[in-house]
């Protein structure tokens, strides 16, 4: 049985990891089957975080604002997670995201993964929902605060242990973790060309910048440009 592990659960800005962020990193250790530390942070994403996030999470553009940046939260969270596998729910989400900020900051990052999604789908195809919280209830899995990191990581924890004590004896090859399917391109900072247009443009048209420049890389410059454009014209040539 998988004795030595790291749960891990994120909260992002959004679902896509080319273009959202990371918010929140929390993760448990687990060492020869107990839990030996825990790692939590907040990550600042530049942005103004998404009001249905916001009201999902509780976390504020104030809270972010006193994060980590990605490249310190992911390389800290690196080391703590050293070269033991990742556990989490729904595991290729959390690490598409951890996967392209490393990438993005050149910090080496592979790990096996194990998902207790997939888990459950197979074990528990009674329950009629699949999601943590759903899970939780039905298992009497107590949740402090939902969907904050650390918090949906120890629950997280407490299914995996679960499903592995009830089902990973007879089924030990479901319980092994695996490389996952995860190709990330890098994405390079915007040029400071591409940062004083846009500043010019937002400028020009009265519009505010939810989003830090500094913050930007290319492509997300190039397709915020060509949308103010695209929605407002370009500024007129003395």
């Amino acid at each position: 049985m998988l004795k030595d592990y790291v749960v891990v659960d994120l909260e992002m800005t959004g679902l896509k990891a080319k273009t959202d962020r990371i918010l929140e990193i929390g993760s448990v250790k687990v060492t020869d089957g107990m839990e030996t530390a825990v790692f939590h942070c907040m990550v600042n994403p530049h942005m103004e975080i998404p009001p249905e996030i916001t009201d999902l999470t509780g976390i504020t553009n104030e809270m972010a604002a006193q994060g980590l940046e990605a490249a310190e939260a992911v390389r800290e969270f690196a080391a703590f997670s050293r070269s033991l596998p990742l556990i989490g729910h729904n595991i290729l989400f959390d690490y598409s995201f951890l996967k392209q900020a490393a990438v993005n900051h050149g910090i080496p990052f592979e790990k096996e993964c194990l998902d207790t999604l997939k888990l459950a789908r197979k074990y528990l195809p009674e329950a009629e929902k699949k999601t943590l919280d759903y899970l939780c209830g039905l298992l009497g899995i107590r949740q402090e605060e939902k969907h904050r990191a650390l918090e949906d990581a120890k629950a997280t924890q407490a299914l995996f242990r679960y499903l592995q004590e009830k089902f990973g004896e007879a089924n030990p090859s479901a319980f092994c973790p695996a490389p996952l399917p995860c190709r990330v391109k890098k994405q390079g900072p915007a040029s400071p060309r591409q940062i004083r247009r846009l500043k010019e443009l937002a400028a020009y048209h009265r519009l505010p910048l939810k989003m830090d420049p500094q913050s930007l890389t290319k492509s997300e410059a190039s397709r915020l440009t060509d949308k103010i454009l695209a929605a407002y014209g370009r500024i007129p040539q003395p």
